[in-house]
């Protein structure tokens, strides 16, 4: 094991952005089977709420803590939306162009994206898929303004509450069955690249299919054995010839500042020098994987 080390070099991811969004609206059987692109997504602000503590006590002192339950939801802030978003905003057309409102609103799904970074890669890093189901749109103020000298668009804006779906499964850090969940969120950088493709191609449709909002279970199962653990092996250092050697193991991806480099010798270095590994995709290191080395010069 090594000393705990702040801010390396390509390790300061951050998140940033939001794009890709689509519409997806459920059958009676609260299967997802309609997806529509959203344009003009702002933001998507998650706020779940809930898990606030209820404290006991008893014997004179508080004896434990009882968490309620915790709900996802979310704002929802655009420059426009898909047509058929309006049953879920309580619209319904009377004829083409004539719409009334105050109507029943209809539940739906959401997917959108947002980027990962890091200090080395930018925003082309990575990125996550957010699934959103059993959205329910809450009615929301339209304040329609005068042109001016500094013109701006109009943003609509929907506070989204969350009916959760039920997901199977264990949870293997606490032992304890999944609770139902409103949301799901999938990073590109830790996933096995075919089976992120394969979900894409149901997300956003292919030449022959239509897009769809695959339930959790489904996408458990596509990405059930896809990722594989290994055990990092410990680079080599010669100080005679100041050369370390990068060790080869499938699925470890070694880095100097942040920087792939091959297996094999690299160097000769002129100072300490810090290696990191990182997972490739589709792979995770055992819990008692070391991640990084200092080789100290001599």
């Amino acid at each position: 094991m090594t000393k705990l080390q702040w801010d390396q070099v390509g390790e300061r991811d951050y998140e940033a952005g939001v794009d890709r969004g689509v519409l997806f609206l459920s059958d009676a059987s609260g299967v997802y089977d309609e997806g529509y692109a959203w344009n003009g997504l702002v933001t998507v602000t998650e706020a779940p709420s809930g898990a606030a503590a209820n404290p006991q006590y008893a014997d004179n002192i508080k004896y434990l803590n009882l968490l309620s339950a915790e709900q996802f939801g979310a704002t929802i802030d655009a420059f426009t939306y898909p047509d058929e978003f309006a049953s879920c905003d309580g619209t319904a057309e009377l004829a083409s162009g004539v719409q009334i409102g105050q109507q029943s609103r209809r539940t739906f799904g959401l997917c959108y994206r947002t980027r990962v970074g890091n200090d080395v890669d930018g925003t082309d890093h990575g990125y996550k898929l957010h699934l959103v189901y059993g959205a329910l749109a809450a009615p929301s103020q339209k304040a329609y303004g005068t042109i001016n000298d500094s013109p701006a668009a109009l943003t609509f804006s929907w506070t989204v509450t969350t009916t959760p779906v039920d997901v199977s499964g264990t949870d293997p850090v606490t032992g304890k069955p999944f609770k139902p969940t409103a949301s799901l969120t999938i990073d590109s950088t830790k996933v096995d690249a075919t089976a992120l493709a394969a979900l894409e191609d149901e997300l956003y449709g292919t030449a022959g299919a239509d897009p769809r909002l695959p339930l959790p279970d489904e996408v458990i199962a596509l990405f059930a054995g896809t990722v594989t653990t290994v055990t990092t092996q410990a680079p080599t250092y010669n100080a005679s010839t100041d050369i370390i050697t990068i060790p080869t193991v499938a699925g470890v991806q070694y880095q100097v500042g942040g920087v792939d480099v091959p297996a094999g010798p690299y160097g000769p270095i002129t100072g300490d020098t810090v290696v990191t590994a990182v997972p490739a995709p589709g792979y995770d290191f055992t819990d008692t994987s070391d991640t990084d080395w200092t080789i100290v010069y001599s």
